[in-house]
């Protein structure tokens, strides 16, 4: 039993990284390290399933918005080997959703990101998810506001240079 379960949940993540585009496989990475750095336990977690992805390209660049659900794995964070990390079930499985930006160069750059992770019903909530989409599609909008420098009713600040 504990041989099917294991190897349903590499099938799994195999799966889940075989219908990805280079960019959602950065975002992927980066929210897994985003959320190891940030949270204070001490196991390390990694990526269960993606729930949702989108990209969209225009240009401006190329948005990305992933809902992922993270799993607690075996390996502590002071452990030098934690690339062969089993999950852990029955354990925290938080949920986040992230939107990044990418300007549209040949090697592209992150123009501005957004990570909300928490526990998995914690997405679900009405004013946290009103909360997270006017973030990303702050976060998709990012970029094309360098078309227009001045919008009437918009205040700059600037910082002065010593004298």
């Amino acid at each position: 039993m504990k041989f099917s379960v294991v190897f349903f949940s590499v099938a799994l993540v195999a799966l889940v990284g075989a219908g990805q585009t280079p960019l959602q496989r950065r975002v992927l990475r980066e929210v897994v390290e985003y959320f190891n750095g940030r949270n204070s336990g001490s196991f390390v977690f990694k990526e269960q399933t993606v729930e949702g992805a989108v990209e969209r390209e225009d240009s401006s660049g190329t948005f990305v918005q992933l809902k992922v659900t993270l799993v607690q794995t075996t390996c502590r964070k002071r452990s030098p080997q934690r690339h062969n990390c089993r999950a852990l079930e029955n354990r925290r499985k938080p949920s986040c959703l992230v939107c990044y930006k990418f300007d549209p160069s040949d090697v592209p750059k992150v123009v501005d990101k957004y990570h909300n992770c928490g526990p998995s019903h914690h997405l679900a909530v009405k004013e946290l998810r009103q909360r997270d989409e006017a973030e990303c599609r702050a976060v998709e909008d990012a970029g094309k506001a360098s078309e227009s420098l001045y919008l009437p009713g918009m205040f700059a600040f600037s910082k002065g240079l010593p004298a």
